[in-house]
């Protein structure tokens, strides 16, 4: 009689069990019997098992159980059945309803189990069902971070390379051959995991008590892994698979661990589990990645079980654990990083295959447009032409290869200032370190002045996540020195995908140079580079970025333009963090298209795939800065939804320096920014590129309207002076508008266009003359920045307040200096320094907080009669030193020095006169309410960023098969 009995687990397997029936008819090596339990199948599962078998002569014993029942007391409750028909046979063979043994499957483990005598768990080679040809797994381990190891490439094929019998941590459970007394001695398989990731934890324990698990390929069972997959669903898998498997992972990791590692390893598995999380969200799979948070908190959140687990462990142990055997068989320590290069390297070729599937789509759709054939080409700035001698060669026989590295060198002469500290103009010094930002941020009190409760600007978040790695003047330098060649680099893009919509071919090489650097000029030629307006400088270079992602609304396929509202929202939200008008600006121009669709296209507008993605975009940035904008309203400082960011006040700009791009009197010569209107005016006149340029000059249109009442109103600040709404945005978008007519004016004129145009004699010779000024606009442009281009940028200016006054006021917030200018007849001005003095962030802060009456009167009584009141004020709202710098009045020094409660300080200036107040302001004297709206508001701007950026990610990630 055969030694062997079948254990068989059924659950609504009444496709699979055919098969797997005949299977068990069909081995090669008799059994005695079969024990089959069925979990609450509702196909007839138990009905075709017992008759199947019954048929064949087979001795068989059907439990029906509850389908709550687990995969480890199925087990159980098979072999109480065995004992008590008094069957007891060495071995038993485990298989699950989807698992189909080869014939010769049996035979082969037992063959093994006779060589192997030492050895009592035998597993055979798993391929996949009903493929039958790729493999699933040879053995299984397990890694540090949980993850299940069967060291296969995916998808790989069987042609006998694995063909080893060897040992392993641990056999997949659907057909295990198994020693039944060594099964029973060990507890069998743990009910903590009721599905999965019960065999590598039966596996470990058997390793650790010194048991052998040995993988036997030339025995082969066929696995449809139905739970697995997700075809099958039961009370036990639910809807959520990956849950219950990173469940039993970490579970099993901690239940099986030593002792002394059991803290470490729980926080790097929590640790590695945000990290997983966050991969998951990068390639937008967002119910794994809340799968990967519940299994965390199922597992941490209730530590009984595991407890429980550990418990038993120690309790069944006989002897040492065998760690050296153990220390073979689990994954080395390296395999996770390895796992996370190639992700890496996976997303990064499936982000490039993505772009290069949008190019091709984009490159159909340009021909089925124009289905003229290919004209020949022997330029040699084409890229097809380039003659393989060597990289250097290549760069140096390519005449916009080196146009553009000279472009690079003269951004970064012109930028020279920016590599060190600097500040200057609109640009206010950066704090010392990250925190200050991020406390900034976070804060719903500042203090600022005599303190505010006005938001910090919505860029504060911004810089700071990019001061945590780079710190802050980092920051601030890269911003100021990357954002010309982001800019060129971003506008080369758009103007490389506008011209492949109107020509199969696109614009040549050389016009999309001149577009790109000219774009790429318009801040810095504009003076908003040397005069630290670099709000318009970070916005230039995320603009031609958002239009070259606006062009996705136009996709064919509706999941792509919602897609590209994600996207766009995103950068529109960025670009409003630095330039608050823009979302202004695109609001009206997002009107203007959708009329403007309603007419042509009446029936589009019905459509929600339609006007959906660009309503959804502009709402985005509403949401994601909403920490910013409520509280601003809330709190009177509205006035800076209009303001270009920086120090302020700055010059004004009016209609006709947005004519020539130049902000006030600053920039490059008046009469460099005369070529681009006339140019952009000029390439209406060419047909083919006709309608491209009248929407180009639409664009500039609206952009040129909004400025209108932008101009005809100032915005009030903080003492009693006004600014002008920015128009940073409004000059980037009419020249950026501008440009991309002229290209597409210039590409009417080449070999490139569907139709180019031939032009008379007279005609010919003009449009040589306006190319030549089109041309010297870039390079007179870069000429003028690299030698002229950062006049007022410097290193941190002296604010005429002692060294040791503003080392105090670093030290704490308490330690305020109140700064009085100004004389009693012409009238005096005051301002508050604390830290180390107005940084990038808290000067709009300060400026657009409103008027504090009461602190008003105090300065005018110590600037007229100063009294004990006014002294006992200062403590009490935080401030330690008076100061007056030169020039000082001197009627109001000699009233401070009477004062009773001031002490004359030392000033290294002569002209300079300082106070001391003798009784020390307490912390308290800085401190606010707390804003619980804020907070909440903060909450959701934490939770809707990363979902956002999802949401705005291609997908990177195929569903299971």
């Amino acid at each position: 009689m055969s030694d062997v009995s079948v254990v068989l687990v059924s659950h609504d397997g009444a496709s699979w069990l055919p098969a797997v029936l005949d299977g068990i008819r069909s081995q090669t090596s008799p059994v005695a019997g079969v024990v089959a339990v069925d979990t609450g199948s509702k196909d007839g599962s138990a009905d075709l098992i017992e008759s199947t078998l019954d048929a064949a002569g087979i001795p068989v014993a059907v439990l029906r159980e509850s389908s709550g029942t687990s995969f480890p007391q199925a087990v159980s409750l098979a072999l109480a059945r065995l004992r008590e028909h008094g069957i007891e046979t060495e071995w038993v063979w485990l298989l699950h309803d989807d698992s189909n043994p080869a014939p010769t499957a049996l035979e082969e483990l037992l063959a093994a189990a006779f060589v192997r005598p030492d050895a009592s768990f035998f597993g055979p080679k798993l391929r996949e069902w009903p493929s039958l040809k790729r493999l699933l797994e040879l053995g299984v381990t397990i890694s540090g971070t949980g993850r299940r190891e069967t060291g296969l490439e995916r998808g790989e094929y069987d042609q006998g390379q694995h063909d080893q019998v060897r040992e392993v941590l641990a056999v997949n459970s659907a057909g295990m051959l198994a020693k039944r007394a060594t099964y029973e001695e060990l507890g069998g398989y743990d009910e903590h995991l009721p599905m999965f990731g019960n065999d590598v934890d039966l596996g470990w324990r058997a390793a650790a008590a010194g048991h052998a698990t040995v993988i036997v390929p030339q025995a082969v069972v066929f696995h449809a892994e139905a739970a697995h997959r997700g075809v099958r669903r039961t009370s036990l898998t639910g809807r959520h698979t990956h849950y219950q498997e990173r469940r039993a992972a970490l579970f099993t990791l901690l239940a099986n661990c030593r002792s002394a590692a059991l803290p470490f390893q729980a926080l790097r598995l929590a640790l590695g589990s945000v990290l997983r999380m966050l991969g998951f969200l990068v390639v937008r799979s967002v119910g794994e990645a809340l799968d990967e948070l519940a299994a965390v908190v199922s597992v941490y959140g209730r530590p009984g079980p595991l407890l429980a687990a550990r418990r038993q462990r120690r309790e069944r142990q006989t002897g040492p654990p065998d760690h050296e055997r153990l220390r073979r068989l689990l994954a080395p320590w390296w395999l996770p990083y390895r796992h996370g290069l190639d992700f890496v390297t996976d997303l990064a070729a499936a982000a490039g295959n993505q772009a290069a599937d949008v190019a091709e789509r984009r490159r159909i759709a340009a021909a089925e447009r124009d289905p003229s054939p290919p004209v020949a080409r022997h330029n040699a700035n084409d890229e097809e032409d380039f003659v393989d001698t060597g990289l250097l060669a290549r760069f140096l026989t390519d005449p916009v290869a080196v146009a553009l590295g000279i472009t690079a060198i003269a951004f970064m002469i012109g930028a020279r200032d920016a590599f060190t500290a600097v500040s200057g103009g609109s640009l206010s010094p950066v704090p010392d370190g990250a925190g200050d930002w991020w406390r900034l941020h976070y804060e719903s009190w500042h203090p600022i002045g005599f303190g505010s409760a006005v938001p910090a600007p919505p860029y504060v978040l911004l810089l700071a996540a990019l001061a945590s790695v780079l710190g802050t003047e980092w920051t601030m330098s890269l911003l100021l020195v990357l954002a010309a060649p982001i800019a060129l680099w971003g506008s080369w893009r758009f103007l490389r995908v506008v011209g492949r919509l109107i020509s199969r071919y696109g614009a040549p090489r050389w016009l999309l140079l001149w577009g790109s650097v000219s774009y790429a000029l318009v801040p810095l030629v504009a003076g908003a580079w040397g005069t630290g307006q670099w709000g318009v400088v970070v916005a230039s270079a995320v603009l031609p970025w958002l239009a070259h992602a606006a062009l996705g609304f136009a996709e064919p396929e509706a999941s792509r333009r919602w897609r590209a509202a994600w996207r766009v929202g995103l950068l529109l939200t960025v670009l409003t963090a630095f330039a608050p008008v823009t979302w202004w600006l695109f609001v009206v121009l997002g009107a203007v298209v959708v009329a403007t669709s309603a007419l042509v296209v009446r029936g589009a507008v019905r459509d929600r795939d339609v006007w959906g993605p660009p309503a959804t975009a502009l709402v985005v940035p509403l949401v994601l800065l909403a920490p910013w904008w409520l509280p601003a309203l809330a709190h009177g400082a509205g006035g800076g939804f209009f303001l270009d960011i920086g120090r302020w006040p700055t010059a004004s700009t009016d209609g006709l320096e947005l004519l020539v791009g130049r902000f006030g009197d600053l920039g490059a010569p008046w009469w460099l920014g005369l070529a681009l209107p006339v140019v952009a005016l000029l390439s209406i006149i060419p047909r083919p590129t006709r309608i491209g340029v009248v929407l180009c000059w639409l664009v500039a249109t609206v952009a040129a309207v909004v400025a209108v009442p932008l101009g005809l109103f100032t915005v009030d600040l903080a003492g009693a002076a006004t600014q002008q709404p920015g128009l940073g945005p409004v000059l980037l978008l009419i020249h950026g508008s501008w440009i991309t007519a002229a290209v597409l004016g210039g590409l009417a004129l080449t070999e490139r266009s569907p139709s180019p145009v031939v032009l008379p004699r007279l005609a010919q010779g003009a449009t040589a003359v306006v190319g030549l000024a089109a041309v010297a606009v870039p390079i007179v442009g870069l000429v003028w920045f690299s030698g002229w281009g950062g006049d007022e940028l410097e290193d941190r200016p002296d604010s005429g307040i002692p060294v040791y006054m503003s080392q105090d006021a670093q030290d704490a917030p308490e330690n305020g200096i109140l700064v009085v200018r100004g004389t009693v007849g012409h009238g005096v001005t005051y301002e508050v320094e604390r830290g180390d003095g107005p940084t990038v962030g808290e000067d709009e802060i300060a400026a657009l907080t409103g008027e504090d009456r009461s602190a008003t009167d105090m300065v005018a009584d110590l600037a007229t009669a100063p009294s004990d009141e006014a002294v006992a004020e200062l403590t009490r709202r935080g401030i330690k030193y008076v100061v007056q710098p030169a020039p000082a009045d001197g009627q109001i020094a000699t009233r401070l020095d009477a004062t009773e409660g001031l002490v004359r300080a030392s000033a290294e200036d002569r002209a300079t006169r300082a106070w001391q107040v003798l009784e020390s302001p307490s912390p308290e004297s800085v401190e606010g309410h707390r804003s619980w709206f804020r907070i909440l508001l903060l909450v959701l701007q934490a939770v809707a960023f990363p979902l956002v950026a999802v949401l705005a990610l291609p997908p990177l990630r195929k569903g299971r098969s």
